[in-house]
C-alpha cells in the first residue's frame, strides 16, 4: 500500500511538473493559444486521471487490484505526458502504435478481473483458464474496435484526423492508404493482447489462482 502511495506521488510530481513545461510553453508563444491552452487543459486531466482509481473506490465502491492500477498509470504516464504534453507523439513517428500496443495489455487484465468478480463465490481452481484467456483477450479486442468507432466519429464531425487519412498539406488520402492507420492500430491492438494472453498462459500453467492478482472487488 505505501510503495503504491509513493508511486503515485511521483507521478503527481511528474504531472505538476509537464503541467509548468506547458504553461512555460504559452508563455513564450511556442505554440498558438489555442493549443497551448489545449495541452494545459489535457495535464490537469491527466493529474486528476491518476486518482480515478481512488474515485472509483469512494463514489462506486469498486477496488481495483493493484496490478491493473499499475498498468494504468504506465498508459497514462505514456499517453498524457510523454505522448501528448511533451509531444512524443508528434517527435515519434510510431509512438501511436506504441500506445495501441500498452493498452490492450491493460484491457486484457481488466478482463480477468472482470471475469474473477463475476464469478464470485466459485472456486477459481476448478475453473478453466481458458476462459480467463478467452475473455481478456475478446474484451480487449470489442474495445480497441470501440476505440475506432470513437475516432471515426472525432474525424467526421470535428475533423481531428485521428485516424490519418488526410497527408499533409490536408491531401484526403483514397484506398488501401486510407485504411493503413485503422488496421495497423486494430494489428497492434491485437498483438499487445496476444502478448499479455501469452504471458497468462504461461503464468496460470497449473495455477489458476494466478488471475487472483486482477481480481475487481466492489465494497459494501
Amino acid at each position: 500500500m505505501k510503495c503504491m502511495k509513493k508511486i503515485q506521488f511521483w507521478l503527481t510530481i511528474i504531472g505538476v511538473g509537464v503541467l509548468f513545461y506547458n504553461i512555460y510553453e504559452l508563455i513564450i508563444s511556442k505554440f498558438s493559444v489555442s493549443q497551448s491552452v489545449t495541452l494545459i487543459i489535457e495535464a490537469i486531466a491527466g493529474i486528476v486521471l491518476i486518482y480515478l482509481p481512488n474515485l472509483a473506490k469512494k463514489l462506486f465502491k469498486l477496488v481495483f487490484s493493484d496490478g491493473i492500477i499499475l498498468f494504468y498509470w504506465f498508459f497514462l504516464f505514456m499517453s498524457v505526458f510523454l505522448g501528448t504534453c511533451l509531444h512524443f507523439m508528434s517527435m515519434i513517428s510510431f509512438w501511436d502504435k506504441i500506445l495501441h500496443f500498452i493498452s490492450p495489455m491493460i484491457l486484457t487484465i481488466i478482463g480477468y478481473g472482470i471475469i474473477v468478480a463475476l464469478l464470485k463465490n466459485v472456486n477459481i481452481t476448478d475453473v478453466s483458464p481458458w476462459l480467463f484467456l478467452l475473455m481478456g483477450f475478446s474484451f480487449a479486442g470489442v474495445c480497441g474496435v470501440f476505440w475506432e468507432f470513437w475516432e471515426f466519429f472525432c474525424d467526421q464531425f470535428f475533423h481531428m484526423n485521428l485516424q490519418r487519412y488526410t497527408a499533409a498539406g490536408g491531401v484526403e488520402l483514397v484506398g488501401r492508404a486510407a485504411l493503413m492507420d485503422t488496421m495497423g492500430d486494430l494489428l497492434t491492438n491485437t498483438l499487445g493482447s496476444l502478448v499479455l494472453s501469452l504471458f497468462a498462459l504461461k503464468k496460470s500453467h497449473n495455477n489458476t489462482e494466478w488471475f487472483n492478482h486482477f481480481k475487481i472487488k466492489r465494497l459494501p
